[in-house]
């Protein structure tokens, strides 16, 4: 018996700046499908304090499900209070259309946010088959994907302002 394939780790690329001093956070979360996002939550905070963040400039804000979540990255990114925006929530497959509605809207939604303002936004909202699917990857450790879309966002606000220098 051979053991399975390591997968690679290629979603955060060693050369982009992810150095959260000075920066403030909005995480914006879904209430629904509260024991994924709380372990979403959770990862994002500890990659915030990892990347030099004080806690005390992360500012959570919970909303009732996924679909609200672009309404109130809007409102955050356009108060002028936060260098990027985490969106974290969980979308999981049931019995009608309804999760491929909330899925595709909110997806929309939150990139409309993040392209008319330009406050970098991490996606952190799981749009899975299956609640194992969601668990696995709220769980500590390395894939927890609300670090790995705080890690994004962070990384975004180093890129939009060396973009945005003007050459004297």
């Amino acid at each position: 018996m051979s053991a399975a394939p390591r997968r690679a780790r290629v979603k955060q690329p060693a050369r982009l700046r992810s150095d959260a001093r000075g920066l403030r956070v909005a995480v914006l979360r879904s209430a629904f499908n509260a024991p994924v996002v709380n372990g979403l939550a959770d990862g994002a905070r500890a990659a915030f304090l990892e990347l030099g963040g004080r806690a005390a400039d992360l500012v959570e804000y919970e909303v009732p499900g996924a679909f609200e979540l672009p309404q109130a990255a809007h409102a955050a990114a356009l108060s002028g209070r936060f260098d990027a925006l985490v969106a974290l929530g969980a979308v999981i497959r049931g019995q009608t259309d309804h999760y491929e509605h909330v899925a595709r809207e909110t997806a929309h939604g939150l990139m409309s946010v993040s392209r008319e303002t330009l406050v970098p936004l991490g996606f952190g909202v799981l749009t899975v088959s299956r609640a194992a699917h969601a668990l696995a990857r709220c769980a500590p450790g390395p894939d927890n994907k609300g670090a790995e879309a705080l890690r994004a966002a962070v990384a975004m606000v180093h890129v939009l302002r060396a973009v945005s220098r003007r050459r004297r």
